[in-house]
């Protein structure tokens, strides 16, 4: 309860984002939903150094955000992103030096490190172009929806890098499978709808006209759940890829315990013995 911990705490670890106004893309919160859509339509949505730069901000804000509980990942016009611009960020970087290079790739793994910790599940709703960066943040979010025609490329040695970019190398093949992730990585081939929903890589695919409409409702279900519950699931989920099946089973231990603490646990079982659906709380 707020009012019997230490304001000085509550200030320095709980926020509200509702009011905030991002600079690079589009935010809005609704109903304990999180949405944000990537608002370049007219390249397909790429990213640049500022966006980079914000979206981690902003995803490392929401580890303390109390009014937001799921987020949906968009983009505008038809396309998800079509990775970092070729002209804002790829054509700067031929310039750069060994420092300023690594300044850069660290950044971008830091978003995908911070899209990981944040406790509320990100669905990314995918449709058209989903490349580069873009699929990468689709790998990094929990669920993913999409539609038939899109189309998700890790193309990263279409341009003579290589396919470890933002930890693809360590997400991916717990989503689709070493193989199959090491065929998309090696030829930066596109993976169509239908074919990333046979993969596992999308959770389902639905109409482009439907496809926000179902990321928001899925969204919804999330935060009518125990929200806090499901933010120790995500830990966990990424957690225990480092861990022993033992190690794994102790840590899950301990963390059902700690909500079987919660305000929500108690109110399942009064609504079990009521006969009634639980109303969670979060807490």
């Amino acid at each position: 309860m707020t009012d019997r911990i230490d304001p000085a705490l509550v200030a320095g670890n709980r926020t509200t984002l509702a009011g905030y106004a991002a600079t690079h893309f589009l935010w809005q919160v609704e109903a304990g939903v999180g949405t944000i859509t990537l608002n370049r339509p007219e390249r397909k949505n790429p990213l640049t150094f500022d966006s980079y730069a914000e979206l981690r901000d902003l995803f490392h804000r929401l580890r303390h955000a109390t009014d937001v509980h799921a987020v949906v990942l968009q983009g505008a016009g038809g396309n998800f992103c079509s990775g970092g611009d070729v002209h804002e960020i790829i054509g700067p970087l031929v310039q750069l030096k060994a420092p300023e290079l690594l300044m850069f790739t660290r950044m971008t793994g830091a978003l995908v490190s911070e899209m990981r910790h944040c406790p509320q599940p990100i669905v990314a709703a995918i449709d058209g172009v989903c490349a580069g960066a873009g699929a990468i943040m689709a790998m990094a979010s929990d669920l993913r929806l999409g539609t038939a025609r899109s189309k998700t490329a890790f193309l990263f040695n279409r341009v003579g890098l290589a396919g470890c970019d933002m930890g693809a190398c360590a997400i991916l093949p717990r989503i689709i499978g070493q193989g199959r992730a090491s065929e998309l990585l090696y030829t930066g081939r596109s993976l169509p709808g239908e074919e990333a929903e046979r993969w596992g890589f999308l959770n389902r695919l639905c109409e482009p006209d439907a496809l926000l409409a179902e990321a928001q409702k899925l969204a919804q279900d999330i935060v009518a759940g125990p929200t806090f519950a499901n933010g120790i699931t995500k830990t966990m989920l990424h957690q225990e890829w480092a861990m022993t099946v033992d190690q794994a089973i102790e840590a899950e231990a301990q963390a059902q315990a700690l909500c079987m603490l919660t305000g929500d646990f108690e109110r399942a079982y009064r609504a079990f013995v009521e006969k009634r659906r639980p109303v969670f709380e979060g807490n």
